[in-house]
């Protein structure tokens, strides 16, 4: 069940965001600090925080939805997840004393995603639960 949570809820979470940030591409990059200059920074900025988290997002779904996907989806969100907010943490820890509350809201989602992935993973061991 929880696997399942998380799984959902990280598919609301990116598929939402993904959608207004290909939508508006401006929401990512203020929210992160960005200046987009140019037509391909606003692609950019569109396809990795809209197109890409949209299409993870979904997948965390089909994860959600079908039990051939369940495992593989809390395989990815241990390590795309988890690489992200270790990475955002070393990266802030070492480039800025400035610790602002859409990176430590990040960080909190990221890291505590890592971990219950991590554990239900571990812990199912290869079968589907509910």
């Amino acid at each position: 069940m929880i696997g399942k949570g998380i799984l959902g809820f990280s598919s609301l979470l990116f598929i939402g965001y993904g959608l207004a940030c290909f939508y508006d591409p401006s929401i990512a990059a203020s929210n992160a600090g960005l200046v987009m200059e140019g037509a391909s920074a606003f692609a950019e900025i569109g396809a990795m925080y809209g197109g890409l988290q949209m299409g993870f997002g979904l997948f965390c779904l089909i994860a959600v939805i079908n039990a051939n996907y369940y495992r593989a989806g809390l395989l990815a969100l241990f390590i795309v997840i988890g690489f992200v907010g270790v990475t955002r943490l070393i990266s802030q820890i070492v480039g800025s004393d400035e610790w602002t509350s859409y990176t430590v809201g990040a960080l909190i989602y990221e890291l505590a995603t890592m971990v219950i992935s991590g554990i239900v993973f571990v812990r199912e061991k290869g079968h589907f639960s509910d």
